[in-house]
């Protein structure tokens, strides 16, 4: 095994019991640190991102037969600390991951589901989940023409920067919702043609008076409410694309179904209309690829990656695995902008 100096053990985040609720169900291991097996890499984690899921996967929503203790977080920018039997990175190379378990100083991959990066940078960790959903799914299931309207809810937020600048680099012009005047200035900036203060403005009106045929595509992440404006929103053949519903993740409800099932046959038929679920881990294969041109696209500046450490939150900055749990009800709050982002380990402390 080819390693550098590497401490004897490490420390991470594991679930005791099912719940959303993040804060009462997580906590802080120490364990020793783990041997790359063969095929293998340790990977020392530098930055890990926060999903509005991550509560999702704490509540058992995944994976119903899942029994704790068990890890969790979903993405990494780090560098390879040891390699395995038959594994080829070099030690120190920098690398991505998206595995479950990656709230951890230290992680074990499979050499085959890293992607190598030409430096550690946080800016590439929103391409893991967020990046690679937004493109993905506008791609598969949006089917995207240039002059179209493209309506983003949450536009501000991880996954919603990136779908905002992949329908404009389609040439559609893009609609997007956000809470906060700040958000509205920060969607102005990445190109969003109308960006919704839905705090201010109802955006029901804007549609009525000022898309009066209807759009032709939603990524919708929000659920509730919004997602019923959204759908009644959509023109004849219309696309309606379902990402997430993060207004439930937080109660109990969950992944139930609601009333709101009832209705919504007849309102696709009257319209042509469709509603398509997009869950990553089904797009597995398509992961590398997309990953890796828009980790190019990002360092050729053709489309822009924004984070969020918490420089503005009462907690922040995120700084160290046990900034986590502070990070994901940072989420929550509807104050961040961008991609949530925890630093587990700063340069200068590094033993690699």
């Amino acid at each position: 095994m080819a390693s550098r100096q590497l401490p004897s053990s490490m420390r991470k985040l594991v679930v005791t019991k099912i719940s959303q609720k993040f804060r009462d169900v997580v906590k802080i291991t120490q364990e020793s640190l783990p041997n790359p097996g063969a095929g293998e890499v340790l990977v020392k984690n530098r930055y890990v991102g926060i999903n509005a899921s991550d509560i999702n996967y704490t509540a058992g929503r995944y994976d119903t037969t899942v029994k704790p203790p068990f890890d969790c977080g979903f993405e990494a920018v780090g560098e390879v600390a040891a390699v395995g039997p038959g594994a080829s990175l070099r030690v120190g190379q920098p690398v991505t991951y998206s595995q479950f378990g990656a709230f951890s100083e230290y992680k074990n991959i499979p050499e085959k589901s890293l992607l190598k990066l030409p430096r550690v940078s946080a800016d590439y960790l929103p391409l893991q989940v967020s990046g690679a959903t937004a493109a993905i799914a506008l791609d598969k299931y949006g089917d995207l023409k240039a002059g179209e309207t493209v309506l983003v809810t949450a536009a501000a937020g991880g996954t919603g920067q990136f779908a905002v600048q992949w329908a404009k680099r389609a040439g559609c012009h893009v609609i997007g919702t956000c809470s906060t005047d700040d958000k509205v200035q920060f969607l102005k900036k990445i190109g969003c043609d109308r960006p919704v203060n839905y705090k201010k403005e109802n955006l029901k009106q804007v549609l009525k008076t000022e898309y009066k045929n209807g759009v032709d595509v939603v990524y919708e992440s929000i659920g509730g409410e919004m997602f019923e404006t959204c759908l009644n929103g959509l023109k004849t053949k219309g696309r309606l694309i379902v990402i997430g519903y993060i207004t439930d993740y937080e109660s109990d409800l969950g992944f139930k179904p609601t009333r709101t099932l009832a209705t919504i046959p007849v309102r696709l038929l009257t319209k042509s209309a469709s509603i398509r679920g997009f869950f990553l881990n089904h797009f597995i294969r398509d992961w590398i690829p997309y990953v890796s041109k828009m980790a190019d696209m990002i360092d050729k500046k053709e489309i822009q990656s924004f984070i969020d450490m918490g420089e503005n939150s009462p907690k922040g900055p995120f700084i160290g695995i046990d900034k986590i749990v502070d990070a994901v009800e940072y989420l929550y709050s509807q104050k961040s902008i961008g991609k949530i982002v925890v630093e587990l380990n700063k340069p200068e402390t590094s033993k690699l």
